[in-house]
């Protein structure tokens, strides 16, 4: 299928690796040139290379902490006009409700919920104006149904949801859609995070843990950054701009839902 967005142009954050790359991947192959960010230099230059080289497009990289106002403006001046935003983080690290204190509230809300508030506020003028804009928020499928260990993470994106529903049906009207896509378990570093923590506290095989985990998947097995890119670049496509304000589960089928 043709997406219809050769020569677009997409910021995508956290995108050396992992989900980020996987998005970045899937729009590249679609003909849209990138400007993309992650923290670490080395592993962003080598995505940035595999890219150009795999899908001729152009693809700028920005080695900068999105999360911290000199970084997003380096990223933002380095974008320039954009039609396509993908947001994505790393998630706060797991733990009980009793081991948080509010200086970890506020680093989990600067990265999972202001920043990419930041970001939006800084593109969606400009997609506004030019009649056409895509918004892709990479959140988590504990918006849906949360996760025990998981509460900064929990709390930090159910803010950024709240705010996209209202946000994405303000700017529909121009043309601009807004929504956000909730990974399940994938196989990623932070899929291996979550396992080693398994392993250390329990004391069993990495093997283990991941059978254990992907017995509690339909699917039963983790998903790919591939099949997530792809998902994400639909949402960016010419074909998806009656999809406004959603929150769609890629999770294998794990968050069981009745409506």
């Amino acid at each position: 299928m043709d997406l219809g967005i050769r020569g677009k142009r997409a910021l995508v954050t956290a995108a050396s690796k992992g989900l980020g790359r996987g998005c970045a991947a899937a729009l590249a192959e679609a003909g849209v040139d990138l400007v993309i960010n992650a923290r670490g230099e080395a592993a962003l230059a080598e995505t940035a290379r595999a890219l150009r080289a795999r899908y001729q497009v152009q693809v700028i990289d920005v080695a900068a902490d999105i999360t911290a106002p000199e970084g997003r403006a380096a990223v933002l001046a380095a974008a320039g006009d954009v039609d396509i935003l993908v947001t994505n983080a790393g998630g706060p690290p797991p733990g009980l409700w009793s081991d948080w204190d509010r200086a970890d509230f506020i680093r989990a809300i600067d990265a999972n919920m202001l920043t990419p508030i930041a970001l939006m506020q800084a593109c969606l003028p400009g997609m506004m104006t030019r009649g056409w804009g895509r918004v892709v928020n990479i959140t988590s499928q504990s918006v849906k149904a949360p996760i025990p260990q998981l509460g900064l993470s929990n709390a930090a994106r159910a803010g950024l949801t709240g705010f996209v529903a209202g946000t994405a049906r303000q700017v529909a009207p121009s043309g601009v859609t807004i929504n956000n896509m909730l990974p399940g378990i994938h196989a990623t570093d932070r899929a291996i995070a979550l396992d080693s923590g398994v392993v250390a506290a329990e004391g069993i095989t990495m093997d283990a843990v991941i059978a254990r985990r992907a017995a509690t998947i339909p699917a039963r097995r983790y998903g790919t950054a591939d099949e997530f890119g792809a998902m994400c670049a639909f949402l960016c496509s010419q074909h998806a701009g009656f999809i406004i304000g959603q929150n769609i589960l890629l999770d294998g089928g794990a968050t069981n839902l009745s409506m």
